[in-house]
């Protein structure tokens, strides 16, 4: 079959829940992907911030080839030993001392929320505990993260949601304060909001919210989901702000393509959850912590944090002489290999156009262009952007 016949098939199967670009992606090397019809693209989205180590890494490959012969799966009734190295690494990589495994991104925000609740419910007997989040927040589609997320327009059509959710300014302390009650068990925020316009928090608020839970025993959540993994230029984003959350939550790159999140909690957060009170079937899999495991192993062995310390810089330069050049482009934002650029009008057709070009970009929103490209990217990919880029723009 074309590759338009495999589209046309896939809109008559699929639900659309997706606007798709007509590409049908068939394999990747390094930080190129190549189309059915063996179009190369130079790829600055990585699946969403997801392959932090390109694509064919042999011993990532090999690792779950590996794992495929041995054992897929147990269930969580018996323990494995991927799982348990998996969690061990994670849990000295993050400063976290509990971890649990889930499929995704959002099952790792319902299970950071369920755990902040069961924390309230023990401490106070009360099951009412309700939770901050910031305005312009993403955290996931399913019901519970949904109704944490800040943006009317996912919540609207589903309501009514989780209830006991109440939502307050970005970097804005005051705000915050206002929202706290004696019924406050949880506040969420994300170190750099990146579905919400590649916002990163300012030190100061961070700090202020670490102090503020302290003083009023609520559980701080970060959601480093995006933000996370090395892609600020420290393991996760907090720790480049000296505050340390409660509870976080991770995934995307954390299995770089293998479909597995987590979250994770300090000991006496931790200890709230008591058997039955979480579980998962297929979360913690040998397969996907193999993955977990190996990631963890490569960003060591492959100097990972050093070299995004080393080529960050050099993307914001380069970003920032197109803010310089070009005044419908009216900020860069961002942090490491997280970076948006504002434009004075929607995105689409630049990146329609990128991507014809052999470029693939994408968006955060109507007018935002998003660049979370896999962190292995040199500077000569920087150079190769930006001229495909910039020649759009013109």
């Amino acid at each position: 079959m074309l590759m338009e016949d495999y589209i046309d098939k896939a809109e008559k199967v699929l639900m659309h829940t997706y606007s798709r670009y007509k590409i049908l992606l068939d394999k990747g090397e390094g930080v190129y992907l190549y189309d059915m019809n063996g179009k190369k693209y130079l790829d600055f989205a990585a699946g969403i911030a997801v392959f932090a180590l390109g694509y064919g890494n042999k011993e990532y490959n090999n690792a779950l080839k590996s794992q495929i012969d041995k054992l897929l799966h147990t269930s969580n009734y018996y323990y494995n030993v991927p799982a348990i190295e998996a969690a061990a690494k994670l849990s000295k990589a993050s400063g976290m001392d509990r971890i649990f495994f889930t499929n995704s991104g959002t099952e790792a925000m319902e299970g950071a929320v369920k755990l902040a609740r069961k924390y309230f419910y023990k401490n106070k007997n009360f099951a009412g505990g309700e939770i901050i989040s910031m305005n312009h927040s993403f955290h996931g589609r399913t019901m519970g993260a949904l109704s944490v997320t800040g943006n009317v327009k996912y919540r609207e059509p589903f309501e009514p949601l989780v209830g006991g959710a109440v939502f307050a300014e970005f970097n804005n302390l005051d705000s915050v304060k206002e929202k706290v009650n004696e019924n406050t068990c949880a506040i969420i925020v994300e170190p750099i909001q990146g579905e919400g316009g590649l916002y990163p928090a300012d030190s100061k608020f961070l700090i202020g919210l670490r102090k503020l839970c302290d003083e009023k025993d609520i559980v701080l959540i970060f959601d480093e989901i995006q933000c996370g993994m090395g892609r600020t230029g420290t393991m996760f984003a907090y720790q480049g702000y000296g505050v340390k959350p409660d509870i976080i939550t991770t995934a995307k790159a954390l299995g770089c393509g293998v479909p597995v999140g987590a979250f994770a909690a300090v000991e006496s957060i931790a200890g709230a959850f008591e058997p039955g009170d979480h579980g998962t079937t297929y979360g913690g899999n040998p397969f996907a912590t193999t993955g977990v495991s190996k990631v963890f192993d490569l960003f060591q062995s492959e100097n990972i944090l050093d070299h995004v310390n080393e080529v960050s810089g050099y993307l914001e330069e380069k970003l920032e002489e197109l803010v310089n050049k070009y005044d419908f482009i009216l900020e860069r934002r961002g942090k490491g290999l997280m970076q948006g650029l504002e434009f004075n009008k929607p995105v689409k057709d630049t990146i329609l156009a990128a991507m014809d070009k052999g470029l693939i970009i994408i968006n955060a929103g109507v007018n935002i262009l998003r660049f979370v490209p896999p962190l292995i990217i040199t500077k000569e990919n920087i150079d190769e952007m930006i001229h495909i880029l910039e020649s759009c723009l013109k």
